[in-house]
């Protein structure tokens, strides 16, 4: 499998793997644009590297235009073969429209198709729409809570924030592995609206969200709760493993 079709409600969009210097630079290039960064976020040479030593990288073309990439390297997780899925990017007008999920089945197609188990990724957990695809879309399981993962973080979208993240783990084959729990014993964590625009109006109380959401989380999964689901009102839905 190298390009699936997408059919998108402005016409076919063509997902496949890339590989040339080309193709290469022009995806560095439009993840600058995606997240507002006057510096490479991967470079065409590094793109190169991971390509040649069998990661992955496809990109989504709506006729001659790459308005999307998703990229990452051969990993392993719990002991077992995974592709690490480091970035995914929508230029701006391409987001909610379906093309991200489009592109997350070309990798899990493509991890089939090289005998890997898991697809693992990070995401901001204060982004409510990355929380619900990620788990309601997807299915996949919050792993960790990464404090702070990244350090600080200079682009448009992440600036004046800590950079936390969750661990996602999507296992390939669909089978749902998460662990038996008490719907007797259960949390609700809130996430506020929209972390991003937050973050522009007012750095202080978007950092006060942070630091709560992280305090509340780590003790949750400290005293053995899991992620079960996230809520169309911005709650993840913790309950405590059997």
């Amino acid at each position: 499998m190298t390009s699936i079709k997408d059919r998108s409600p402005k016409g076919l969009i063509d997902i496949r793997l890339l590989s040339t210097p080309p193709e290469l630079a022009e995806a560095s290039d439009v993840l600058m644009q995606v997240w507002g960064s006057t510096t490479p976020i991967v470079s065409r040479e590094m793109l190169r590297a991971v390509e040649h030593s069998g990661g992955y990288i496809s990109g989504a073309y709506d006729g001659s235009r790459l308005i999307g990439v998703s990229f990452g390297w051969r990993a392993q997780y719990h002991g077992e073969r995974a592709l690490h899925s480091h970035v995914t990017g929508l230029l701006s007008g391409k987001r909610h429209s379906g093309l991200g999920r489009s592109l997350k089945f070309h990798q899990r197609d493509w991890a089939r198709k090289n005998d890997i188990t898991w697809i693992t990724w990070t995401f901001d957990p204060l982004v409510r729409v990355n929380a619900w695809f990620n788990i309601e879309v997807l299915g996949g399981q919050v792993a960790e809570y990464l404090p702070h993962f990244y350090g600080e973080m200079t682009d448009s979208i992440n600036a004046n924030d800590e950079s936390d993240r969750a661990l996602v783990a999507w296992r390939v084959d669909e089978s749902c592995l998460r662990p038996a729990t008490d719907p007797d014993q259960h949390q609700r964590i809130a996430v506020p609206e929209d972390i991003v625009s937050l973050r522009k109006s007012d750095p202080q109380l978007a950092l006060q969200w942070r630091r709560n959401v992280r305090s509340a989380m780590m003790a949750a999964l400290d005293e053995d709760y899991t992620i079960v689901g996230f809520s169309r009102d911005g709650h993840y839905e913790l309950e405590r493993q059997i």
